[in-house]
């Protein structure tokens, strides 16, 4: 049951990609699998319920990746900048564009604007909690590390929608570079240091 549940999900993160949120049908998922729409229905009961779990499933993943590099055995700066440029979009950004086809869905979507914004809260919450640690080491100085994790993840966001929807105007290497300035600023240590 379990099993087939998170090949319905697969199947579906995989249709959104292709299709996006608001074009993804129940059949194109179940085509996908070779299953009925009853079948999909019955783990998920509606198309809504179908696309905010496949996107909790998309972004877990994503989240589970980055309490990984969060928990490293190194200090906060190094885990802190690895999860930035592991944060950057890459190639097709495949995560990026569900994560944007997510948003936009979110907007007329509760249920999935509820799943979204738990799943952005959680990320805050894992960079925050580094950053926090980074500062009781003495690493750098940050009186609020929440506030600090919420400017470099918009940061960050906005960029990826920017890299994502207009190939071209921006590079990944100037991008990556923006990020650990702002990074390096927000810890009030030097770029070279943040990169050595």
């Amino acid at each position: 049951m379990a099993e087939r549940r998170e090949e319905l999900l697969r199947a579906a993160v995989e249709q959104i990609e292709v299709r996006g949120v608001s074009a993804v049908r129940i059949a194109d998922v179940a085509a996908v699998l070779g299953v009925s729409n009853a079948l999909v229905l019955y783990h998920f009961s509606s198309k809504e319920k179908l696309v905010a779990a496949a996107f909790a499933y998309a972004a877990e993943a994503d989240l589970a990746h980055l309490r990984k590099l969060l928990t490293r055995r190194t200090s906060a700066v190094r885990r802190l900048r690895s999860a930035v440029r592991w944060y950057a979009p890459t190639g097709q950004a495949k995560g990026w564009r569900l994560w944007i086809e997510g948003w936009a869905s979110a907007l007329r979507d509760p249920v999935l604007r509820e799943v979204a914004e738990d799943l952005d809260q959680q990320w805050k919450a894992e960079l925050a909690e580094v950053i926090e640690e980074g500062a009781a080491a003495g690493e750098f100085h940050c009186d609020d590390p929440m506030s600090v994790a919420w400017r470099l993840t918009a940061l960050l966001d906005g960029l990826a929608v920017q890299m994502t929807s207009y190939a071209g105007p921006l590079s990944r290497a100037t991008m990556l570079q923006w990020t650990e300035e702002a990074l390096a600023r927000e810890l009030g240590i030097d770029h070279e240091a943040l990169t050595a």
